[in-house]
């Protein structure tokens, strides 16, 4: 499964006295181990190995490892071997795939019997061993088990010691060029054991963090042999509260409030402020409560009760913000729906929904009877106040379905995930918001798009303006122009539509408190680019899926400071956790990549009436409460030492290339550090079956075309050859989805012939 490196970007370096640590386990471990060997007919070499490969699996993020071990090279069917001369020593691979729910024992055992039946092959160079699997390197930490008999005192009873010669110490110091070498020695009843590290790669904490690891593995397994290698604890208490620490947002108290509750006490308080803002007309909040009042009476007599699916099929408009607060005061959930989609869709996402009522405009009145279901046109008197009032309107818990917000499901059936009023009041209350940067947002995102959800719900519950944009696309000269007429405050732009305006017109966000942008990975050269043109505004690299009700993560990039070449994610949001865990939910230590799982506040119900798939990623929080849960991002990530956590990229879109693992954002970082690059996309292609190849797409920077040369030797300086794009196209623009996002199937089939590589604009 490709080469385990804890080290992939050691390359060339000068070289440096390696750090020496040592460890040895208590007497009472080694005699459990030395029995446990002896019950199950297993050597302690092969302990130690199975041991280090758990901690190898936990250091690197792999469940397959691979690392180096030292034999003697001195087969005992070979005649008078004992006393050869010389160095017959050979070093060798060591696969282990390990299993979360297999003993280690039973691990062990398996991989010793492997390794015996390969003894007959030991004598063949690993040179060989790399030619014959078709890879360059394979690992970059060894092991060796030292057990030969050393006796000092032997003859030095005699006069004169052995043959005149007394032995009176011994002491050797040999180095291994490895970033780690794992030597255990077993002799005299005892276990001790030797880390050696490379200093400028593997830092004496971390290098004593893995001894440590290693030590605490031994000793679980002699105290608790059949203890599943998943339920093995790598990391220390302290490493443990660490990595909790840098995942737990603040906690912070939320109104036990249903959304119509919460905005009612904020027009209460605000009646005259002005709520929405669409071009040159405006509802101030009073009004809003009104009109919003008048509708949910109308919907009441339709027949819409607690959680009913009302679906909203209209134009950008203040009459979506009306119309999604009256759903909501009637008791009934709200299911936004893109009025571009084709038909077949909207009716198989009003059929998911169990959709009964329809609310649309008369721009979409035709296409909203198309869906054989009952609508009400809003901008046809729909919310005009009622004379009489009639019944109260039924009460509205926190705890009720707010909305159904559907994303792409890898059935191919979408799946709709539904937030609650609770989960929309911890996004609006969360202390992001604080401090007048959001109090008047640019409501632009597709109402279907979850970034609706800050764009309308911020501003609406904390006293703010919801501006919203004219219907149809915003290019950047109209986005600039909005921002100026309507002194907009805050701003969320997916990462497509940001790097279009980071390279088209950076000035634009110069008016701006604070620009959020998400959904991919942030190109730094895009926020360097902004945060030169606009040094007042504060750009934030925000992270959250649509089941935890928009944003979960954020990272605030401090105005002034140099921008790293991989933008962070950063840290929770308040009342959210965050867990980077292992294969066997484990955490990991800061610099392992492992899968984000999300807990605490704005955590979805679930995906609407698929309850198999929900507890598919929906899971139970082995960290929380009782009962509580989590979602599986199917991110991967890691911690910094200082707590801030790095987009490594999907789990499902780590590819294989050449029998190596490979992160596209990886190259995709590098790469957009060039500084004739603006833009960029890493994909695999095949043009041929078997026949995979790495492709950039890129937009450069204004006034420049890099050459692929200079592009292949930018990214080389720090990449190795298999993680080089073979192919570079140069775009006037990334094509991006509705959402905004990069549409990779748009992108353009690269020339895969001779002149393949060419960095030609297209």
């Amino acid at each position: 499964d490709g080469p385990t490196l804890v080290a992939p970007r050691a390359g060339d370096r000068p070289a440096v006295v390696p750090g020496r640590l040592d460890a040895e386990l208590e007497p009472a471990v080694h005699e459990g181990l030395a029995a446990l060997a002896r019950e199950r007919a297993l050597t302690l070499n092969s302990l130690v190995q199975g041991a280090w490969a758990v901690v190898l699996g936990g250091l690197t993020g792999r469940d397959d490892v691979v690392f180096g071990a030292t034999v003697s090279g001195r087969p005992p069917e070979l005649a008078g071997v004992e006393t050869m001369v010389g160095l017959f020593i050979n070093t060798l691979p060591v696969r282990v795939r390990l299993r979360p729910g297999e003993p280690l024992v039973d691990l062990v055992r398996r991989v010793q019997d492997e390794q015996t039946r390969l003894q007959a092959h030991q004598q063949i160079d690993l040179a060989e061993v790399r030619r014959l699997a078709g890879a360059g390197e394979l690992f970059d930490t060894t092991m060796v088990f030292e057990n030969y008999p050393v006796d000092l005192t032997a003859g030095n009873h005699k006069p004169g010691g052995a043959n005149g010669l007394t032995v009176v110490g011994a002491r050797n110091r040999d180095a291994a060029h490895y970033p780690l070498a794992l030597v255990a020695v077993g002799r005299g009843g005892r276990l001790r054991l030797r880390l050696d590290h490379q200093p400028d790669l593997i830092p004496e904490a971390s290098a004593r963090a893995v001894l440590d690891r290693v030590v605490r593995v031994l000793t679980a397994v002699a105290t608790d042999p059949l203890r599943p290698v998943g339920r093995l604890e790598l990391l220390s208490r302290d490493e443990h509260r660490a990595v909790s620490a840098f995942g737990h947002g603040a906690d912070t108290d939320i109104p036990d409030h249903s959304l119509p509750e919460a905005f009612r006490a904020q027009a209460a308080r605000t009646p005259h402020a002005t709520a929405v803002r669409t071009g040159a007309d405006a509802l101030d909040y009073a009004a809003l409560d009104a009109r919003s009042e008048a509708l949910a009476r109308r919907l009441t007599r339709l027949g819409v009760v607690s959680e009913t699916p009302v679906a909203l099929l209209m134009e950008r408009s203040a009459d979506v913000v009306v119309s999604a607060l009256g759903v909501l005061k009637a008791g009934g959930a709200y299911v936004p729906l893109r009025q571009r989609d084709p038909a077949d869709r909207l009716r198989l996402l009003t059929g998911l929904a169990g959709v009964s009522l329809v609310l649309t405009d008369r721009a979409n009145a035709g296409r909203a009877a198309d869906l054989g279901l009952p609508s009400v046109v809003v901008d046809d008197g729909a919310m005009e106040a009622d004379p009489a009032p009639g019944e109260p309107l039924p009460r509205v818990h926190a705890d009720q379905i707010a909305y159904i917000c559907h994303t792409s499901g890898s059935t191919g059936t979408p799946k709709g995930v539904a937030a609650t009023h609770r989960h929309v009041l911890e996004l609006a209350h969360d202390r992001s918001f604080t401090g007048g940067a959001h109090t008047r947002i640019l409501v632009h995102s597709p109402h279907a798009f979850d970034a609706s959800t800050y764009e309308m719900w911020v501003p609406l519950l904390t006293g703010g303006t919801a501006v919203v944009a004219p219907p149809g696309d915003l290019d950047a000269d109209l986005l600039g122009k909005l921002l100026v007429e309507h002194e907009i405050t805050g701003l969320f732009l997916t990462t497509g539509l940001f790097q279009l305006v980071a390279d088209e017109a950076p000035e634009h966000f110069a008016g701006l408190q604070e620009v959020w942008t998400g959904g991919e990975a942030v190109p730094a050269a895009s926020v360097r680019r902004v945060m030169r043109a606009c040094p007042d505004t504060t750009v934030v690299d925000v992270y959250g899926p649509t089941e935890t009700t928009t944003f979960a993560v954020r990272h605030r990039l401090p105005r002034g400071r140099e921008v790293p070449d991989s933008v962070p994610i950063g840290g929770p949001l308040d009342n959210t956790r965050l867990m980077v865990l292992d294969t066997g939910l484990r955490p990991v230590p800061p610099g392992t990549a492992g899968e984000l799982h999300i807990a605490g506040a704005g955590l979805a119900r679930g995906y609407w009436r698929r309850p198999g798939i929900t507890a598919e990623r929906f899971v139970a929080d082995p960290y929380g409460p009782p009962g509580a849960r989590m979602y599986r991002t199917g991110d991967l990530v890691r911690w910094s030492p200082e707590g801030v956590l790095e987009y490594l990229g999907r789990a499902d879109e780590q590819v294989k290339l050449r029998g190596f693992r490979i992160e596209l954002g990886e190259i995709e970082a590098r790469l957009g550090s060039h500084p004739g690059v603006a833009q960029t996309v890493v994909t695999v292609q095949e043009p041929r079956p078997g026949d995979k190849r790495l492709v950039a797409h890129l937009v450069a920077e204004r006034g420049t075309t890099p050459s692929p040369e200079e592009l292949r030797a930018h990214l080389a300086a720090e990449l190795p050859d298999y993680m080089v794009p073979t192919a570079f196209v140069v775009l006037d623009a990334l094509p991006l989805t509705a959402n905004g996002k990069v549409d990779r199937r748009a992108l353009p089939v690269p020339d895969t012939g001779p002149a393949a590589g060419t960095a030609a604009r297209r």
